[in-house]
């Protein structure tokens, strides 16, 4: 099962934790994970960052990225490639089965690719996220999906591409498997059903409360040591509870105070007060670019020298000093610093310069027209970004006002491209491929990409093909070079894994997509 150079490897970010092989484990007890927001779904037909979590407990995906980022089995036990690189034919797992006892079958896996493929059938539906990944609109197509037998599944591609594996594991995709009973006659799927595959089955969804998943003991776990979301994924607690705790302070007051374990995306600041409360801190190197979106397409912002103007007013590295502790440096590019591609040329950028940024707008014809910012305070590095950026702005004469607005809404508006600026985080991307490719593209097709430029598109699509690594470093410094002439973005850094976890846990382990595993996880 090779990967021919298609990902990356990442220095660092492997686990700070000890492994659990190394320890004892007991079966029993809740662990207690905190939420800064509910789910939005149990059929990942509307997601985020907190969905995606959950539901990966619930169902297992086809394939999974290890703790390195290369792709390792989960419910497909193994793969073979043919020479041409078209055809994947993928084993499933012996013995993977349904919470309710039903055996998994390789056509289950199609029937749920096909319903995600299908076109929209009505103004109220959603086209499933990932769906431009797969039919050709970013290079990559599917042409055929297929199950010869219950255990053997086959993937046949319109060319070669060697990011195919990383785009079936990419946790914001949830490629896996559902029974077809989670649907009714009519095939709407069933409210409150979530009959997965996964090692943790559904009892309790309680809005805005809470998600309990109790353990599945009928599940048979992959010989191979466990390995992100990848390997082994025995579980002994009895159930995980994640509990929706939107107020940060609340979470880290329950986790003091017994009632939780375990709080993610813990700010950069509050780390060392948690550890003089007897707190475990855990760190990794983080694959989630935090970013100001821009709407090229807004009257005001597609005039290229006011984004200029923006790009140069803004103190790139006070803003990732301030915002991660000194964790991270500032990053403008597609290209974490834990990747193998990274150069410091993926640096280029427009630097920090008010004179010029004031020129610019006197060039650029601004007239104190007011530029709104969308932000939220569910994800309050979000609006304290926010906060840098405006006061950046105004400082060089450019009216920018903050939209507060709840979560769920900012994010719908980011799927409608609906804003001028948005202080925005991306979940984890495990390829620079995938990053820039989610930010290029035809915002008249998919209105989440924020860059729509023809000779962009060009180039990734055209990176998309070249296996070789250095030819295709090179095209991709070619695109950050561009991107810092147009400044359709603002990228600002990636922001580290930081968690708050309970020192009664044992074999808790962070990673660097920055995803709560409650498997191989036991109390003291």
């Amino acid at each position: 099962m090779s990967i021919r150079g298609v990902l990356p490897a990442l220095v660092g970010a492997m686990l700070v934790a000890g492994t659990a092989a190394a320890q004892e484990h007991k079966r029993g007890g809740v662990l207690s994970i905190a939420l800064t927001a509910d789910i939005r779904s149990l059929d990942a037909s509307r997601t985020d960052g907190n969905t995606d979590s959950v539901l990966n407990h619930i169902y297992e995906q086809l394939v999974a990225y290890r703790n390195d980022l290369t792709v390792g089995p989960a419910l497909a036990e193994s793969w073979t490639v043919s020479e041409d690189g078209r055809v994947y034919t993928f084993r499933i797992r012996d013995g993977a089965a349904y919470h309710n006892g039903d055996k998994v079958l390789a056509a289950d896996f199609k029937w749920l690719w096909d319903r995600r493929m299908a076109p929209v059938r009505a103004p109220n539906e959603t086209r499933w996220l990932c769906a431009p990944v797969f039919d050709g609109s970013r290079n990559l197509k599917v042409d055929s999906v297929s199950a010869p037998d219950a255990r053997t599944l086959v993937f046949t591609l319109a060319t070669p591409d060697p990011l195919f594996l990383a785009r079936l594991a990419d946790i914001i995709c949830n490629v896996w498997v559902a029974s077809p009973k989670n649907v009714d006659a009519s095939g709407a799927w069933i409210a409150n059903s979530a009959i997965g595959s996964g090692p943790f089955k559904l009892k309790e969804w309680r809005p805005e409360r809470h998600v309990v998943l109790e353990r599945f003991d009928g599940y048979v776990p992959l010989k191979a040591r466990r390995d992100g979301y990848s390997g082994d994924r025995t579980t002994y607690v009895d159930e995980v509870r994640f509990v929706v705790v939107p107020d940060k302070t609340a979470a880290e007051t329950a986790l003091v105070a017994g009632q939780i374990d375990v709080v993610t995306q813990l700010q950069a600041t509050r780390i060392e007060d948690m550890r003089k409360r007897g707190v475990t801190v855990q760190t990794a190197p983080g694959l989630s670019l935090t970013a100001m979106l821009l709407q090229t397409r807004d009257p005001l912002l597609g005039n290229p020298k006011l984004r200029l103007a923006i790009a140069h007013a803004l103190d790139l590295a006070e803003i990732a000093r301030v915002k991660t502790e000194g964790l991270s440096p500032q990053n403008p590019s597609g290209v974490p610093q834990s990747s193998a591609y990274f150069d410091p040329a993926f640096g280029t950028w427009p630097k920090y310069d008010p004179e010029k940024s004031k020129a610019l707008l006197r060039e650029a014809g601004y007239k104190g027209e007011t530029i709104r910012m969308q932000a939220n305070k569910r994800y309050i590095g979000m609006y304290e970004t926010a906060v840098l950026v405006q006061a950046m702005l105004v400082a060089v004469g450019i009216k920018a006002e903050i939209e507060l607005l709840d979560w769920g809404a900012q994010l719908q508006n980011f799927f409608n491209g609906k804003f001028q600026m948005s202080s925005f985080g991306y979940s984890s991307r495990t390829d620079p491929l995938i990053i820039y490719g989610m930010l290029i593209g035809d915002k008249s097709k998919t209105a989440t990409v924020q860059w729509d430029d023809a000779r962009a598109i060009e180039m990734i699509t055209e990176a998309g093909t070249i296996t070789d690594f250095a030819k295709r470093k090179a095209l991709l410094l070619q695109i950050q070079a561009r991107m810092a002439e147009q400044v359709p973005i603002l990228p600002l850094y990636y922001y580290p894994v930081i968690e708050a976890v309970s020192p009664g846990l044992v074999g808790y382990e962070s990673w660097a997509l920055d995803k709560p595993r409650a498997w191989g996880v036991s109390k003291k």
